[in-house]
Order: structure tokens, then sequence, then C-alpha cells
């Protein structure tokens, strides 16, 4: 488990699978496997992904650490996978005003994964959209194919940070030279 402040206000929350051999059964990770969620704190507070289920109290201690006892206002979800979605349902118990913010096609994803109607949680984006955080301000880009079809990503200008759900990624441990 590591937390590392990216910028003002933006923090990366991550956990190691140091368990690891085949990620996704298939791709070899001799070193284990990093799992990336962010923080963004702001007037309004939005979680970037989840983590891989496995994981759920190492990320939910990091996130309880980063929010000192605010409420988070957004969920966003850019990727559909497990090692970004698994923990919707937790974060939905934790935070039941929570907004769920992500694609059109993530919603219907997300109501088969979850084996129920997602889309009263969820504010659907798409290109060009901006999510207003206060200082911080989230600008959605569709991505659709680039990983898998319902993937967006969040461009952060203030800061110049795109969160690229899985297109610039690489399978591995935390590694702070990448």
């Amino acid at each position: 488990m590591f937390m590392d402040k990216m910028a003002p206000g933006i923090v990366r929350l991550s956990v190691m699978d140091n368990d690891l051999d085949l990620f996704e059964g298939q791709y070899r990770v001799k070193n284990g496997m990093a799992y990336n969620s962010y923080a963004i704190i702001d007037e309004k507070i939005a979680i970037m992904d989840t983590v891989d289920a496995r994981f759920t109290h190492e990320w939910l201690d990091n996130i309880e650490t980063v929010l000192s006892g605010r409420k988070v206002s957004y969920l966003i979800i850019q990727h559909m996978e497990p090692d970004h979605s698994a923990n919707i349902g937790t974060v939905l118990s934790m935070f039941p005003d929570v907004r769920i913010i992500t694609s059109a096609k993530a919603v219907k994803m997300m109501s088969q994964f979850m084996n129920e109607d997602m889309s009263s949680k969820c504010d659907v984006v798409k290109e060009g959209d901006v999510l207003d955080l206060g200082k911080h301000k989230l600008h959605f880009v569709e991505t659709m194919m680039v990983h898998w079809p319902e993937v967006i990503m969040s461009y952060e200008p203030t800061e110049g940070i795109l969160f690229s759900a899985d297109a610039f990624g690489r399978f591995g441990p935390y590694d702070p030279a990448y």
C-alpha cells in the first residue's frame, strides 16, 4: 500500500499485489502488479477508479487517510475491468449519495456486472464534458476501443494530468521512475 501526492490536491492511492505472477491469467508479471486509484481533494472530492477486490481494505485505509473525515462526491469509473471497478459497491455503501461518473457503455456494463440497474446512480459523460470540483476541473475524453469499448480518460488542466485508464499502462509493480 502506498500513497503519493502527484500535485496539490491530487493523490495516487495504490496497492501492490506481490503474489500475482500472471495478470488476468495471461500476462507474466514476475514482480507483482500495482493497482492505481486517485483522489482529487477539492471543494468536492472525486475518487478515480477503484482497485482489485482482494485489496479493498488496504485501498479503503488509503482513502480514509486522504479524506480526513470528508465525504466523496464522485466516483469516476473510466474503465470496467475489475482492477478498476471492483469496489463500486463498497464506495456506494460507504457514501450513499456519491454520483458515479462514467460513459454510457460503462453504465450498461456496470448494471450487468452488479446484477442491478445502475443508471439512477450514474451521470453519463461524453467527449468534451467537464466536471467542476472547485480548483480542479476534469475534462472527459471518449477513448472507446483504445482498450475496451466503454473507456473514458480524464484530463485535469490545472495540473496538466491525464488520467488515461489503461491506455498507457504497463504490467508490473509500482516504480516511481515511470
